[in-house]
């Protein structure tokens, strides 16, 4: 057996466990922290690889192996590596209290709320996406993905806190910082995990489900959902596919330009996304606030005009594009060479159509599109009910092939 524990985050290892063992494996201060066996061998992990054929080796002779680990090595840690490599069966895993559990418990708060994100060897921008569209979220991080980072990358107006060195008594501290003040220091190694938190919307409601909300019951709202002016909002016919071909996730971000009420940017956050609608109107940037409160989600609201409003934004995973004007091709253009995924048009106009495909393109991306023509029930006089025709709009999407997303994808 290979006995696999659970430590680093205040629970000692006990004597029993390790004696007799033949080899014992786990981080440097981890190995520091213990005594070990009489002529045991010691490997501190670095590379996993080397780490797991030395398990191997002891272990395909009968020769006891222990391996150290912080905190549930099931949870984001080594069990996974373990139980590909040896098999689950092999495994005897004794687990301690997560980095997690712990830094909720450190600031006296629930976390079957959070989202949790691993940003160890992994991009960034899924934990930062995470941490725009969710409340609640805990990060665990690593080399080139600490507080700092996150707290660059992420702006605004959330709350950080970072717990660094989690269990030891002489060292452990859980710091309350902006993202801003994240971003300004340098934050060591100690770090093991980072909370991000919007104190104004994490949810105090009792829990059936762990992690992110659920997800909506129902999308493509009706536009009584929604406040807008004159109608001029994107119908839910129209909304339910291209909500279909954005598919909107978590760790996504979506742009909403030419946002108008803003339902597209707010249907893609109550789906988990990160969202941001980009909105040229005063009116309009207080009427898609307005909209996200109403819903329950967070929208960062941009006011400006595309293309040149989408400079300071990050890439996003997809577009939606409404409204037209003579500047559509370029906005359509601008935002197919930094999608990474894809990019839906809803146009009215047919003499549109051919500059906004051509703009697709000519950005790499494979173009589809449909015109879409409903009828909806109304009520006549009398007891009877009519079809009444709702304007037809064309709803183009262009989409990021394989090859050409290798070096932006997730």
């Amino acid at each position: 057996m290979i006995t696999v524990v659970g430590t680093g985050t205040g629970a000692p290892v006990a004597g029993e466990v390790l004696a007799g063992a033949a080899l014992v494996v786990g981080g440097r201060r981890h190995l520091d922290a213990v005594d070990l066996p009489e002529g045991a061998e010691r490997i501190a992990l670095g590379p996993l690889a080397p780490a797991l054929d030395a398990i191997g080796q002891y272990a395909d002779q009968g020769l006891p192996v222990v391996v150290l680990a912080s905190g549930d090595p099931g949870f984001f840690g080594i069990v996974r590596a373990l139980a590909e490599r040896f098999g689950a069966g092999r495994l005897d895993v004794r687990p301690g209290v997560s980095s997690v559990a712990t830094a909720f418990a450190r600031l006296g708060l629930p976390w079957d709320d959070a989202v949790v994100v691993s940003a160890h060897g992994r991009d960034l921008r899924t934990a930062v996406n995470a941490c725009r569209a969710h409340p609640k979220v805990a990060v665990l991080t690593g080399p080139g993905a600490g507080p700092a980072e996150l707290g660059a990358a992420l702006g605004g107006n959330r709350l950080l806190a970072v717990a660094s060195a989690l269990g030891d008594p002489e060292h452990e501290r859980v710091e309350r910082v902006t993202p801003a003040e994240a971003a300004a220091r340098d934050w060591g190694t100690a770090v093991s995990v980072v909370l991000c938190l919007d104190e104004a919307r994490t949810p105090g409601a009792v829990r059936t489900v762990a992690g992110a909300r659920a997800r909506p019951a129902g999308w493509a709202l009706d536009e009584g959902e929604f406040a807008h002016r004159d109608s001029m909002i994107t119908k839910f016919e129209v909304r339910a596919l291209a909500l279909a071909r954005l598919g909107p996730r978590l760790g996504d971000l979506v742009w909403d330009v030419g946002a108008g009420s803003g339902s597209v940017a707010v249907e893609c956050a109550r789906l988990g996304a990160a969202a941001v609608a980009v909105e040229r109107t005063a009116d309009g940037v207080e009427r898609i606030r307005a909209n996200a409160a109403a819903h329950g989600v967070d929208v960062d609201v941009v006011h400006g005009v595309a293309p040149d409003a989408l400079a300071g934004l990050d890439d996003p995973d997809a577009v939606f594009v409404g409204g037209g004007g003579r500047e559509l091709p370029a906005v359509v253009g601008a935002c197919a060479r930094r999608a990474r995924r894809t990019v839906v048009v809803a146009v009215a106009a047919l003499d549109r159509v051919p500059a906004a495909r051509a703009a697709l393109t000519d950005a790499g991306l494979r173009c589809e599109g449909v015109l879409l023509q409903s009828s909806r029930l109304a009520p006549l006089p009398g007891d009877v009910t009519r079809l009444a025709a709702a304007n037809p709009v064309f709803l183009l999407w262009g989409v990021r092939p394989p090859a050409s997303s290798e070096g932006v994808a997730k």
